[in-house]
């Protein structure tokens, strides 16, 4: 077997992991904020957010085994699991590692929502802010592909995209808070 796969397996991985956990913070900021003409989305839009953190999820494991797995830069496994164990790039790989962690966070808790206090779950679940900013950061600076005119215009449009829809999150009332006000103003008025 040709040696290089096991890069070429990271490489890919990392980059499919990331255009993915993409995807899902974007669906899931879109899935909670009123843009369009129409607040209501369809259910299978919370659905194909959490098949992207899912599948994101899998995708990560699998750079991390290929990177174990490759005889080129020789990362152990402490490397890929404590931040600033690694000798290759340490603060590069350190972003990396704390995403890991977050999206750790993030994923159980998501699949243990309904077990968990909701409050508990919103906060736990804010952590996929800085899951994406760590993870566009490892990518850029861990990334060998980083520099590509493709990776580079990918990053620009994602990044621009998640800070779009989250100012606009910011900045309209979401829908739980509609009806809450909703309610408030019939409350007083009745």
């Amino acid at each position: 077997m040709n040696e290089a796969i096991w890069w070429y397996l990271a490489r890919s991985s990392g980059i499919v992991a990331w255009v993915l956990l993409t995807g899902a913070v974007l669906f899931g900021l879109v899935v909670r904020t009123k843009v369009g003409a129409s607040p209501a989305r369809p259910p299978w839009w919370l659905d194909l957010h959490r098949f992207l953190g899912g599948v994101a999820t899998l995708f990560t494991l699998v750079h991390l085994a290929a990177l174990v797995a490759d005889s080129y830069i020789h990362f152990a496994l402490a490397d890929l699991l404590v931040p600033g164990a690694s000798d290759w790039r340490p603060g590069a790989v350190a972003w990396g590692v704390v995403g890991f962690w977050l999206l750790v966070v993030v994923e159980i808790t998501s699949l243990a929502q309904k077990r968990l206090p909701r409050q508990l779950w919103r906060w736990l679940h804010l952590a996929s802010y800085p899951l994406f900013w760590m993870a566009t950061l490892h990518f850029v600076t861990a990334g060998t592909d980083a520099q590509s005119p493709a990776a580079v215009g990918a990053v620009v449009a994602a990044t621009g995209a998640v800070v779009f829809f989250t100012a606009t999150r910011a900045l309209l009332p979401g829908r739980g808070a509609g009806r809450r006000s909703r309610r408030t103003a019939g409350e007083a008025a009745g």
